[in-house]
């Protein structure tokens, strides 16, 4: 039977995940599998992987063929350089304390290249925080300002509008007593003429 190690897709329309199985060659995409050995979220940055290395390794030494991608997987988990140590180490050119001295400089190397990425990603997330919250400032003290203007523009048009009441007031309050006067001179002499 010819096996495979492949993804199997998983996850909702649009947003993808996928299960790395060994397979044989012949079953459907998301079919029947003989062992699931990893997961791969692309979705992420960078992208997630999970995989249990011992059993990866063991399929790739019995003959599991993998596809492109779950080969670029492999090798960017170290499955296929540490197949490729045992390798050499099998043919005598190193020992296996070499191989093993190998991998784990690589390793090292590999995380702190990762870590660098996520490191980048971190800054420029924070970067693009502060540029939204300055913009945002930005927005909200222009608004502010807008209003300001505004109320400042209804103040004066409030105080104009009481300046032109005044006037009329005034007027309102001078012809009142020029109307009571004349109602004043009349009752005098009925006064009079009541006192007589």
């Amino acid at each position: 039977m010819a096996t495979k190690i492949r993804l199997q897709r998983r996850g909702r329309k649009g947003y993808p995940f996928y299960h790395i199985v060994i397979a044989d060659s012949r079953a459907p995409r998301d079919g029947k599998f003989i062992e699931k050995v990893g997961s791969y979220n692309p979705n992420t940055n960078p992208a997630t992987i999970t995989i249990n290395f011992d059993r990866a390794l063991y399929w790739l030494q019995v003959g599991a063929q993998p596809t492109d991608t779950t080969r670029n997987i492999l090798s960017e988990e170290g499955v296929l350089l540490k197949k490729h140590l045992l390798g050499g180490v099998a043919k005598g050119a190193f020992t296996e304390a070499d191989a093993e001295k190998k991998f784990e400089a690589w390793k090292a190397e590999k995380e702190k290249g990762t870590q660098a990425v996520i490191n980048k990603n971190e800054t420029k997330a924070k970067a693009d925080a502060k540029a939204r919250l300055d913009a945002e400032k930005a927005a909200n003290k222009a608004k502010a300002e807008a209003v300001a203007q505004k109320k400042a523009e209804e103040n004066a048009a409030q105080a104009q509008a009481e300046a032109e009441a005044a006037p009329a007031e005034e007027v309102a309050e001078t012809e009142a007593p020029v109307a009571e006067a004349p109602a004043t001179e009349t009752e005098a002499p009925a006064e009079e003429k009541s006192a007589e």
